[in-house]
């Protein structure tokens, strides 16, 4: 069986296509492009016209870039970027009009715990007690657990290039006051959440998402093309001097340093700053970068528990916005055991 999956981010529309053999998603195909729909859109603002019709562009090559790879229709959805956004409904309705792509949007918490699966299943079971970290461009998505899918699942509005747009957008580099302020409504929001991590005490703690990939490449870990087999570790004491770093470029010469990138070099800064409070307010003095996230947990989703979970679990988040919602769906679909 092929399957494919369209994740609509932030930054990038990412298409990975895979093999289902023995449980396990092997990547044939991936694919990316770039959108910056974060540049485009801020924070509770509408998804604008134009960006919306590179959207559907995007969309509709990787759902041919699937059929010619042999995989059935993409499971689509998009982050925070166009979850929050007002006019979220137009834009899916734009696009599964004209693309024949059913994109939707999931809750942040749906969002946290098909990406602790996809660690879990990465880390393997000898991680123990695990607790998760990923910053993408609208949300923090934090969890943890014993088993397959997490206990506890919490999705938050810090989001790197959220929080860019709140506070970085009008000196580059920002004054050290506007840097103070971010880290204080981190620590405000994130008070509760990080409690009950260290309440949890785990044995291993990961992050994901491209912001802590660059972050850990920023801080000496070996380079992508190396491979996804080789361990990559991001320490908290390393990552506070990149803050320091960070903070004294602005945004065009961030992006020499090692594992920024271009597209991210402006909301670098605001992610270490989060990865960074986030770190230090659970008690994590190390975290492991793994390559397994999201995308990976919505292939394992469909492979382990079939089909019909992603007809449900895909439409959470538009009956949250419903004027009259069906029945609530529980968070865990599956009905199997850890």
């Amino acid at each position: 069986m092929r399957i494919s999956v369209v994740d609509v981010g932030s930054n990038t529309v990412r298409l990975v296509v895979a093999d289902a053999e023995g449980g396990v998603p092997l990547p044939v195909h991936t694919a990316k492009w770039r959108l910056r729909l974060s540049e485009q859109v801020k924070p509770g603002g509408p998804v604008p016209e134009e960006a919306v019709e590179r959207l559907v562009d995007a969309v509709a090559d990787a759902s041919r870039t699937a059929a010619r790879w042999g995989a059935a229709d993409p499971l689509a959805f998009a982050t925070a970027v166009v979850r929050s956004a007002p006019n979220r409904q137009e834009v899916l309705h734009t696009v599964r009009t004209r693309t024949g792509v059913d994109l939707c949007t999931l809750p942040g918490e749906v969002e946290a715990e098909l990406t602790f699966l996809g660690a879990r299943r990465w880390m393997g079971w000898r991680s123990g007690p695990l607790a998760l970290l990923d910053i993408g461009g609208g949300s923090l998505e934090v969890a943890f657990g014993r088993g397959r899918l997490p206990d506890f699942v919490a999705s938050l509005p810090l989001g790197a290039g959220r929080l860019t747009h709140e506070f970085f957008q009008t000196q580059d580099p920002p004054p050290p006051e506007q840097v103070r302020a971010l880290r204080r409504k981190v620590r405000h929001q994130l008070r509760d959440v990080a409690a009950r991590i260290r309440w949890e005490g785990p044995r291993t703690a990961v992050a994901t998402s491209r912001t802590f990939q660059q972050l850990g490449r920023l801080c000496g870990a070996a380079p992508g093309r190396h491979g996804p087999f080789v361990e990559r570790q991001l320490h908290r004491s390393d990552l506070r001097q990149a803050i320091d770093r960070l903070a004294a470029l602005p945004a065009a010469e961030r992006a020499r340093l090692p594992g920024i990138s271009a597209p991210r070099a402006e909301q670098s800064l605001a992610g270490a700053v989060v990865g960074h409070t986030a770190m230090k307010l659970t008690g994590l003095t190390t975290v492991t970068i793994c390559p397994w996230a999201i995308r990976e947990g919505v292939l394992l989703r469909h492979i382990e528990d079939g089909p019909s979970w992603w007809a449900q679990v895909s439409r959470l988040d538009e009956s949250a916005h419903s004027a009259d919602p069906p029945d609530p769906v529980p968070l865990r679909i599956a009905t199997a055991t850890s």
